[in-house]
């Protein structure tokens, strides 16, 4: 049953793997119990309508969270993605600030037990909260040490994309050249403050760092239209689609619309595929065959100016365009067996 997820040509760059870490220490604060009933409701929001055929060849332990190594490599093994980018969660927010669910160092670990399918993307957040110096020596560490490419910030457990404290770290990620990858649009998981994540704030950021290149997870959602026009004036600015591509399966209209606008706004050489999975196999499967299967409506195409997705989108969505940020050779499969 497998075989039919793998074979495909497409070169798959997962920019948002997280790293949740053991959670057993942390459950007795009550913001981590707060984020962690938070994620009934989003799989439901995410999944409800679901085909069934979308759960054939599904293991039961795939529909649980298991944040292992192993089991990250084996999903991405039987689903075809070749790269993930590992993304110690943070959330600093839910334990009062006093501890991480997961450290970049544990992080560096993992990646360097198989270097060849994992990446570093160390998380600096909270910048403002533990001091700009200090996310500034922090990243300036993982470049020139360790040589990591990619890195988050998480607005919603700290401030607001465009808080002017932060232009310091702005600068600095400009002049490594790092790709930043930013969460956008509402925080799905309280005690993280959506205000600070609103895509227009990203507008200043991209104004004032022109040469910084900017991936905005889950394309603002749900202030969608506001990031493709943020983005359509901004050329260092990506729109990344994790979390939402499973919509292409169970809600394909809504899809159509978040895509399509992208492309029009944007178009294919700035939209970046993702998994957003914290642990979730099934995550992975359904983020892979969304975008490999879809197609805009065609009348949706006629009604709304909306192109029909190519294979050479899909090529550059799922991997070719982040690849080609973080200068990833996606020529060659990294896949076994393929």
């Amino acid at each position: 049953m497998a075989a039919e997820f793998v074979k495909d040509n497409y070169f798959k760059i997962d920019p948002e793997c997280h790293l949740v870490g053991d959670m057993a220490p942390l459950m007795h604060f009550p913001g981590v119990q707060m984020w962690w009933r938070a994620i009934d409701n989003i799989k439901r929001a995410l999944n409800t309508n679901m085909p069934a055929r979308c759960f054939e060849g599904l293991e039961p332990d795939e529909m649980k969270k298991n944040v292992g190594p192993e089991a990250l490599l084996a999903a991405m093994d039987k689903y075809g993605v070749d790269v993930a980018c590992l993304l110690p969660e943070a959330m600093m927010d839910t334990t009062g600030y006093s501890s991480r669910w997961c450290t970049n160092g544990d992080m560096g670990k993992i990646v360097e037990t198989n270097p060849h399918r994992f990446v570093y993307e160390p998380n600096l957040s909270p910048i403002k909260h533990r001091g700009v110096k200090n996310a500034i020596w922090e990243l300036e560490y993982w470049v020139k040490e360790k040589g990591a490419k990619i890195f988050k910030f998480y607005p919603p457990e700290d401030t607001y994309i465009n808080d002017p404290d932060l232009w310091p770290f702005y600068a600095k990620a400009e002049e490594l050249d790092i790709v930043l990858d930013i969460h956008t649009g509402f925080s799905w998981v309280p005690p993280g403050k959506s205000k600070y994540g609103q895509p227009l704030l990203l507008d200043d950021v991209a104004r004032d760092f022109p040469n910084l290149k900017l991936v905005a997870f889950h394309m603002g959602y749900p202030q969608c239209d506001e990031l493709n026009m943020v983005a359509m004036g901004h050329p260092n600015v990506y729109l990344c689609l994790s979390l939402l591509v499973p919509w292409a399966l169970c809600a394909p209209r809504k899809f159509a619309k978040i895509i399509g606008e992208a492309l029009r706004f944007a178009g294919p050489d700035r939209i970046i595929w993702g998994t957003d999975t914290p642990g979730f196999a099934f995550q992975v499967r359904w983020s892979v065959e969304g975008l490999r299967e879809f197609q805009i409506p065609e009348d949706m195409q006629q009604d709304y100016g909306y192109p029909a997705i190519t294979d050479e989108d899909r090529h550059k969505i799922f991997g070719g365009n982040l690849g080609r940020l973080m200068g990833i050779d996606t020529s060659k499969r990294r896949v076994p067996g393929l």
